[in-house]
């Protein structure tokens, strides 16, 4: 009887974290999909993540200017300011780089195409909490963009 017990449970819990980790997650209120954010993750880990980490959590003194003049990387997960930014800024920064914004980030305009950045903001976007992401579309620059 245990042991019907504890294998029923195990699977139990197995579906469930094939559920969590393994079922695509749904992006139907945003204006990508799963695609966009498993390309754009590949090209975030390859060029962006030295500097915002992984998961797209930047530096936490990202408000303070370094001793070099600069401000650090900022998280692009929703914690810090980015998605006070509209979508042809966001893709700008990328493609031109952080100096227009004080920042030390490189420019990827040689190594980036527009596809690669429309995915690499996916990437960082799929990270924000529904309630940040309603708040950066419905901002006027960003209600129409699809």
């Amino acid at each position: 009887m245990k042991k019907t017990i504890f294998i029923l449970v195990f699977f139990l819990l197995l579906f469930l974290l094939n559920y969590i980790y393994l079922t695509p997650k749904d992006y139907q209120n945003r204006w990508f999909n799963e695609e966009n954010v498993i390309k754009g993750k590949s090209i975030f880990l390859k060029n962006c993540a030295s500097c915002h980490k992984e998961d797209a959590s930047g530096t936490t003194l990202w408000k303070k200017i370094n001793k070099d003049g600069f401000y650090p990387p900022p998280p692009l997960n929703g914690q810090a300011h980015t998605w006070h930014h509209d979508y042809n800024t966001l893709a700008e920064i990328i493609s031109k780089g952080g100096v227009l914004y004080n920042g030390e980030m490189p420019a990827f305009e040689k190594e980036l195409n527009k596809n690669d950045i429309k995915n690499v903001i996916a990437y960082f976007q799929s990270f924000w909490k529904d309630d940040v992401y309603d708040i950066w579309k419905s901002m006027k620059k960003n209600s129409d963009f699809e």
